[in-house]
Order: structure tokens, then C-alpha cells, then sequence
């Protein structure tokens, strides 16, 4: 069964008098449980339907499913239930709260959620703990490596338990020791969490680490290639 089902997407930006269409017709459906990489170069369209994929921006014309329910035509307060409830995000920047610890950055999600103090806490250190941090709980960003922060970053996106994890080039501020190590940890949430991961990414060895890869050029898609087990 389809997770997600994007039909169609067009997305057009206005400048001045000038009309120019970010994502022509896009047309994508992904299975529960895959692994997908998202290539192409800057202007390709990539990051334009990562936001898309996110609820974080709305299509001109076109539907997106996600998980059955149709976001297309969803109000703000709807897209962020749909975000709170169906995706965790991993970004380049970490995007981490600077003053606050590892176990309340996790916990956020679960705030919005609207779960209670006791179990958010527990549920923040299982997940430390699962992304290798335990003892690092009451770290400051600023206390761990750039690679402990995106392991923070990547324990807040599975803090709620989403199906859905979107990662906007993940590895984007690592070295390339930190970047095997998430990104093997990214295929160990695909393998044996069973999360559906889309990974936003322009280096063909970190999209090695994915099972399809799909290609965007100029606001469409060129190749869509199913690696063989």
C-alpha cells in the first residue's frame, strides 16, 4: 500500500511578471517501508517537492495522499496535526534548540502531541539511548559533536513514532565518518523499524545507502531506478 501518492504537482512561483514552475506535473507513489533518495542539482525541484512531501508548502494544482488522507486541501492547523502525527524531520542544520538539553529537544514533538510530562520523559530517553546518546540526556548542542547532534536530531524525529521520516541532506554538515554513521543508522530505522524514509540528498555515495532513487531536472522527474537486492 501506498504511504505516499503525489499526482500531478504543480508548483509555481511568482516574480514579478515572470511565471516559473518549480515542480511541472510531478506524478510519485512510495510504499510503506521504502527507502528513497531524492538527487538532482540546485534548482531541480528536489528540495520544492521535499517541502511538499512535508505539508511545510502547498502545490498549485495537483493531490497528495499521504497515509489515506488527501493533505491537498487541508487547512494550517490540519497540516501540522498531519506533521505532528505522520513525519519526523531531519535537517542538514540539526535544527536543535540551542539553549535547551538532548532530552527536552526530543520531547518536543511529543509536547505538541499533547503527551503527558512522565511518559514523554521516558519515551525521550529510550530513544537517546536507541540513537547511541544514553548519558548524553542533559547535554547543551554545544556540549556534543556535529554528528551527536544530528543523532539527537534523528531521536526527536522518531520521538512520536511517525511512519514517515523525511531527511533534507542529512549528512550535509558531517565528515565522512559521521555521515556513515548516520547514515547507517538511517538504514537500520528503514530495516528494523520499518520507517518509510525520503532523503534529500546531491552525493551519490550517501544515496548508495538507499534502495530507489529518483532523479529531478528541471521540475520533473527523469529516472526512477529500483536497486536489485
Amino acid at each position: 500500500m501506498a504511504l505516499i501518492e503525489a499526482k500531478n504537482i504543480i508548483k509555481t512561483y511568482i516574480t514579478g511578471d515572470e511565471h516559473f514552475n518549480a515542480l511541472n506535473g510531478v506524478s510519485l507513489s512510495i510504499e510503506k517501508g521504502e527507502f528513497v533518495a531524492i538527487m538532482g542539482a540546485s534548482g531541480s525541484g528536489k528540495s520544492t517537492f521535499m517541502n511538499m512531501l512535508g505539508c511545510l508548502d502547498k502545490p498549485n494544482s495537483g493531490t497528495y495522499v499521504l497515509d489515506g488522507i488527501n493533505v491537498t486541501d487541508l487547512n494550517l492547523n490540519e497540516l501540522a496535526d498531519v506533521r505532528n502525527l505522520k513525519m519526523g524531520f531531519v535537517f542538514q542544520g540539526f535544527n536543535l534548540i540551542s539553549r535547551t538539553t538532548a532530552l527536552d529537544n526530543v520531547q518536543l514533538p511529543m509536547i505538541y502531541k499533547g503527551i503527558e510530562e512522565e511518559e514523554r520523559v521516558k519515551r525521550a530517553y529510550e530513544v537517546l539511548e536507541i540513537v547511541g546518546l544514553k548519558g548524553r540526556e542533559h547535554h547543551m548542542p554545544n556540549q556534543i559533536s556535529g554528528g551527536q547532534q544530528q543523532r539527537v536530531a534523528i531521536a526527536r524525529a522518531i520521538a512520536n513514532d511517525p511512519p514517515l521520516i523525511l531527511a533534507d541532506e542529512p549528512t550535509g554538515n558531517l565528515d565522512t565518518k559521521m555521515s556513515i554513521e548516520i547514515m547507517n543508522f538511517f538504514v537500520k530505522m528503514n530495516e528494523e523499524m520499518g520507517k518509510t524514509i525520503v532523503l534529500v540528498t546531491h552525493e551519490s555515495d550517501i544515496a548508495e545507502y538507499c534502495k530507489r532513487v529518483v532523479h529531478f531536472k528541471d521540475g520533473s522527474i527523469i529516472s526512477d531506478e529500483v536497486k536489485r537486492k
